[in-house]
C-alpha cells in the first residue's frame, strides 16, 4: 500500500481479503493492511475508549495496553507487526468482515475527504516515530486516570488523532494530536492535585 493510502484503501483491502477466504484471522488482516496497519490499530482502540464503553472499569487500561503494543512497535522501528499467537490466530467469518467493511465505507469516505494529507512535512518518519512515543507515554497515564470517571478520554483523544495522522499522513491531524496532549496534561495535573 502506498504512503498516501486512505481509510478507503484499507477497507477495500479487507473486503477483498474477505471475498477470498471463508475465515479471516487478525493475522490475515495485519498482513493485508501492511505497514498502514499500525495507524488503524492505534486509533481504533482509542476511539472505542472515547465512546460510552470507556466508562466500563478496567476497559480503558486494557485498550491502553493494546495501544502500547502497537505504538511501541512503531517506536522501535519494526517493519512488520508482531502480535501474540492467540491474538494473531483469532478469526471470524469472512462474510462478516466484508459486511463490516462495506458499512464503514461511507464513514471512511468522509474521513478521507476531511483529512486529505495536508502538511506532509509534519508526517515524516521522524514525526511518526515521535507521535508513537507520545502515544506510549499517554497510555501510561490511563490506569490512574480511571479513578476519575471518563478522565482517560483526554489522552485517548490525542492518541486517536495521532493514529489517524499516521494512517492518512495528515499533518493537520498531527498538530491536533499535540494540541490534545496539552489538554491531556491539564487533565492529568488536575487529577493529581485533586488526589493530594
Amino acid at each position: 500500500m502506498s504512503s498516501n493510502g486512505t481509510i478507503q484503501d484499507i477497507l477495500g483491502a479487507m473486503r477483498s481479503l474477505a471475498g477470498r477466504q471463508d475465515k479471516v484471522s487478525v493475522g490475515d488482516v495485519v498482513e493485508t493492511v501492511g505497514e498502514k496497519g499500525y495507524g488503524p490499530f492505534i486509533f481504533i482502540p482509542a476511539l472505542i475508549e472515547i465512546t460510552p464503553l470507556g466508562g466500563i472499569p478496567g476497559l480503558p487500561t486494557l485498550l491502553a495496553v493494546l495501544v502500547i503494543l502497537f505504538a511501541g512497535q512503531v517506536a522501535i522501528g519494526r517493519r512488520s507487526m508482531w502480535l501474540p499467537g492467540p491474538l494473531w490466530r483469532l478469526s471470524t467469518n469472512g462474510e462478516r468482515v466484508g459486511t463490516a467493511a462495506d458499512k464503514l465505507m461511507p464513514v471512511a469516505r468522509r474521513i478521507d475527504r476531511w483529512f486529505p494529507g495536508r502538511f506532509p512535512q509534519l508526517t515524516t518518519a521522524t514525526m511518526r516515530w515521535l507521535a508513537s512515543v507520545m502515544c506510549v507515554a499517554l497510555c501510561v497515564t490511563v490506569p490512574p486516570l480511571e479513578l476519575v470517571p471518563f478522565a482517560s478520554t483526554a489522552p485517548m483523544a490525542a492518541i486517536a488523532a495521532f493514529g489517524l495522522a499516521i494512517t492518512l499522513r495528515d499533518g493537520a491531524l498531527m498538530m491536533l494530536g499535540y494540541l490534545l496532549v496539552v489538554v491531556a496534561a491539564g487533565v492529568v495535573g488536575y487529577a493529581v492535585t485533586s488526589a493530594m
